[in-house]
């Protein structure tokens, strides 16, 4: 099979291809093509790919170009994880949000929607290649904010588009492991948006298990969402959020931490990535060494601003966290069970279909489905209510905004999807912030008039 991962001089590809290199069956990935804009950091991915392939005799052949049509061609699955505006990019959307007094957080909030509107029309554009020229082959999304993204790539390509995000996994898999169970042997019941999802339930042989976690303190505070959220908290929520809620229930704590920090987190990976890039582009040696060097620290820091939280103490990231990877894993089982028919169970973002009533029936949702060859299929989960159905609500309509702005070419629109985001508490604001992405970044909003 030949795997296209487009954003293919990207930091994280050599985690698709760790997890590639595991892979004995017969139907596996035997090509890998990575494309990207930047013809540097495709030459830098390949050493390190290189270097990890060494001394394995059925590695996938891999290959880079920069042209996109010449990826596309014959591809069975396309792994989209673009970053449109690059790391530049990710720090304008943390900076100016916090500039005018916002939240300043790549995917959530204000800096989230200002990303969306220039990930959008690549988005579409690359759907519009794929059907052209692979119109058979699944897109497996991760470019950020992954569903409003796969939302808008379905508009092309239908339910092919699949969006993926390690986020609630690892949330399930930390419940799993405090009551002192493998998260295989449980059925998940979660349900909500991209990084903004609830787990409602774990359930073993019918019978419900979260409510014995919510009750054993010790056990809840053991976990990562225990130190994030408070145990108290997430008692009287009665279910577990995932950790992008933070930054809606912790709105002041989060911008206070990230502000008093020296740097965002936009800037930190700024900063180490272009060392890393340099230092491999210079010295190829032992290439792969340093990207996991750099990878640990990146994954040991993930979210750090929210490691000084509710307790106002702080706290390291459990190890487990900094090992793993997530991602990567969740793709692969998902190209697994399409391409050789193995039916598996995974949280995705999919075509949602009336799966979470008070949600449009083409809106993608993150929700547990079956994936076997025809694709993956939602499973029932327990029904949003009350304030986390309202804030799914407001989310959503903030995400068809954002693809009505870019199909329209319209700056009001832009505009209102901001404005109307529930962290961002000012139309004046909202304007302030585009007319900001314009003039900071004006090649990615010119579209907007």
């Amino acid at each position: 099979m030949r795997l296209v991962v487009l954003g293919g001089g990207g930091f994280r590809v050599p985690l698709v291809h760790g997890a590639l290199l595991g892979d004995r069956s017969s139907r596996r990935v035997t090509e890998v093509v990575l494309h990207d804009t930047d013809a540097g950091r495709l030459a830098v991915m390949a050493h390190v790919l290189d270097a990890a392939g060494a001394g394995h005799e059925d590695a996938p052949a891999v290959s880079v170009t920069t042209d996109l049509d010449r990826a596309l061609e014959g591809a069975d699955f396309v792994f989209s994880a673009i970053r449109v505006g690059g790391l530049v990019g990710r720090t304008v959307d943390e900076r100016l949000p916090l500039g005018l007094g916002l939240l300043g957080q790549e995917t959530t909030g204000a800096g989230g929607v200002g990303y969306g509107l220039r990930s959008v029309p690549a988005a579409l554009h690359i759907a519009r290649r794929v059907q052209e020229l692979a119109p058979d082959a699944w897109v497996i999304n991760f470019t950020n904010p992954a569903g409003l993204v796969t939302q808008a790539m379905q508009s092309v390509l239908g339910d092919r588009v699949v969006g993926i995000c390690d986020s609630p996994l690892g949330l399930a898999r930390r419940a799993a492991g405090a009551l002192g169970h493998d998260l295989a042997d449980l059925e998940i019941d979660y349900a909500g948006l991209n990084h903004l999802g609830w787990l409602s339930g774990l359930r073993a042989g019918g019978r419900d298990l979260l409510p014995d976690l919510l009750a054993d303190t010790a056990a809840l505070a053991s976990i990562e969402e225990g130190h994030l959220f408070g145990t108290d908290w997430l008692q009287s929520l009665g279910v577990l959020p995932n950790e992008y809620l933070y930054y809606y229930y912790f709105t002041r704590d989060a911008i206070a931490q990230i502000t008093s920090s020296a740097s965002t987190r936009g800037e930190f990976l700024l900063t180490q990535q272009s060392s890393f890039y340099a230092a491999v582009e210079s010295s190829p040696e032992n290439a792969f060494e340093r990207w996991d060097a750099v990878r640990r620290e990146r994954n040991a820091t993930y979210m750090q601003e929210t490691r000084e939280s509710a307790d106002g103490g702080s706290a390291e990231r459990a190890q487990a966290d900094v090992e793993g990877g997530g991602y990567e894993g969740v793709a692969l089982a998902l190209m697994a069970a399409i391409a050789r028919d193995d039916p598996a169970r995974l949280i995705l973002n999919v075509r949602g279909g009336g799966a979470i009533p008070g949600l449009p029936a083409d809106a993608v949702v993150e929700v547990p489905c079956r994936v076997d060859a025809s694709g993956p299929t939602p499973l029932p989960v327990s029904p949003l209510t009350g304030s986390a159905l309202g804030l799914a609500q407001q989310v959503k309509a903030v995400d068809e905004l954002v693809i009505r702005a870019v199909g329209e070419g319209s700056r009001s629109l832009a505009a209102q999807a901001i404005a109307l985001h529930p962290l961002v508490d000012s139309v004046t604001v909202a304007r302030e912030l585009l007319a900001g992405y314009q003039r900071a970044l004006p090649e990615h909003y010119a579209l907007f008039r």
